[in-house]
Formats: C-alpha cells, structure tokens, sequence
C-alpha cells in the first residue's frame, strides 16, 4: 500500500504568475524516510489545484522534462487543464535527467506507485477533489497498477498513454540483447538472494533496464524481471474501476501489441482507445497536440 508514504514536508512551493493567471511551479516534498523528491506543476489559466489536475507520470528511467512530457503539460494549460508531473526519484534525492547508470539501483517498479500515491495526497491537500491519473510508458503500467489497486474516491479517471506491455519472451530477449547474458541465470541468482532475505545484495555489473553493466541489488532486479502479468498493462485495464482512456500511437514499435490488446477491451466498452495516427511512443511534435485533443476530450465535465 502506498501509506508507507507519507508526506512528511512540504519544502517549496514557487509560482511564477500570480494564483489566478498561468504560471509554473516546482514542488518539493520530503518522504518519511527524509528523501526529496520534486514534480513540476502547471497551472491552467485562473485555475487552482483545488480546481482539478492530471497526475502525470513518465516512463523508464526518464524525468519531467523530457519532451513529451512537457508537450503534454503546456498542451494541456492551453486546454484550461492543469498538471502535476513528478519525477520518480529512483531512489535519488531531487533526481533532474535521465537516471544515472553509474549510480547503483537499488529502486523498485514499485516505488513509483508509492511516489504516485504521494503526491496525490499531496494535491488531496491543497484541496483537489477531482484527479486524473495519467502515465506514459511504464508510467502507464504503473498509473493501471496504483488505480486498479486505491480507490481512492479523488481519482476521477485513468489516462494511459502508450503503457508498457510485456511478455517472458519479450523480457528474456530484450535482457540478452542488452546485458549479453540470459535473463534466466541471472534472475535465478536475484531470486535465490531475495528468497534468504538479502535483497541488499549488490550485483556488481549484473545491468538492469537501460543500464548495461550497472550495478543492481537483488531486489530490483527481481522487481523489474519477475514475471508478473501486472506489467501487461492490458491486463490490468478491467481492474481499474474508473473510466480510463488508452491513447496509442499507430507507429509505436516500442509497446507491441498495444492496439491489438486494448482493441476487445474497448468494443466491450471497457476502456476507451484512441489511436493516433502517425505518432510513434513519444508523440513528437503536433502528435502531443493529437494526445491533448484526446485527453481534454475524454475528460471534459
């Protein structure tokens, strides 16, 4: 549960703009454990959180500021939409860029729902009572796994934005074409130490993710190659319990089998799909636009 997370500071809250025009704002909490994380937060034209906001988070190893994230956001304030985009700290206080490969992981897939869970507490303070979560990539995964698992009663509707999907197979070649290795040795070694109780242990240059070569612990490692049909985002569609939007795109080669998963899902009125012709998993250029179209359109009052 995301309660091991709690708020335990909020340090900084700067606007730029005054609280009724369009402004930006980055804010900084402190978990139980004392970490900083950050997100920034973009607020719609003479709109407040109270007013309302998407939760949006990225994908693997991003942050805030990568492209289509911020499309999104400035897309959105011109949609009279405001936004909260964290970046997942992967266990690095105040984290800016891509995830540093030299630093050893010791983060989780699931921390991140731990990290959404905060900060929608922390929009549940300043008195937002109508939040869509929304992720892009394995922000997507995890935004279905945190919704289909809180029902927390603030949480509108779901929005996933190419989410991950996922297959053994797919895991074992994507990990050999990597990391040189096979994935089943390695996740028998992670495994073996998270089962005697030391998932501390750090295996030195075993890789993980985008991070050949890297150092891991044991348990992140399993936590990212376990299989689990939870990173099968389709499978977790039918959990959510709320209205959810899935937003693809027809050139997307990164999330396969996306359009063909939701399809049946979306004929029986599970979700609802909108494909976006043209754009590729990161929705460069006018194709962020085309999400934002989407989006604004499937939330509207």
């Amino acid at each position: 549960m995301f309660n091991t997370l709690k708020i335990a500071l909020i340090s900084t809250f700067i606007l730029t703009g005054n609280l009724f025009s369009a402004q930006a704002a980055e804010i900084d909490l402190k978990d139980a454990n004392g970490l900083a994380l950050s997100a920034n937060l973009e607020l719609a034209d003479g709109k407040t959180v109270a007013d309302g906001l998407v939760l949006l988070t990225h994908g693997t190893l991003a942050h805030n500021q990568m492209e289509i994230i911020v499309a999104l956001q400035t897309a959105l304030a011109e949609r009279g939409i405001s936004s909260l985009a964290p970046t997942l700290s992967l266990g690095v206080a105040k984290r800016t860029g891509m995830y540093d490969c030299a630093v050893p992981a010791i983060h989780k897939h699931s921390d991140a729902m731990d990290e959404i869970g905060l900060w929608l507490n922390w929009a549940k303070d300043q008195g937002a009572t109508d939040v869509v979560l929304a992720g892009h990539s394995r922000g997507g995964n995890q935004t279905a796994w945190f919704a289909s698992r809180e029902a927390d009663p603030v949480v509108s509707k779901v929005v996933l934005i190419a989410p991950a999907t996922w297959s053994a197979d797919k895991a074992a070649k994507g990990f050999e074409k990597s990391h040189k290795r096979p994935l089943k040795g390695a996740l028998a070694e992670a495994q073996g130490l998270v089962d005697a109780g030391k998932g501390d242990t750090m295996l030195k240059g075993m890789g993980v993710l985008y991070c050949p070569g890297a150092d891991v612990t044991a348990a992140s490692f399993v936590s990212y190659y376990e299989p689990d049909d939870r990173m099968h985002t389709p499978n977790l569609m039918g959990l959510i319990g709320k209205p959810t939007l899935v937003v693809a795109g027809s050139e997307d080669t990164v999330v396969e089998g996306l359009i063909e998963a939701t399809q049946p899902l979306a004929d029986a009125g599970t979700v609802e799909l909108v494909v976006v012709d043209g754009a590729n998993h990161f929705f460069l250029d006018f194709y962020a636009e085309d999400a934002a179209d989407a989006i604004e359109a499937f939330i509207a009052p």
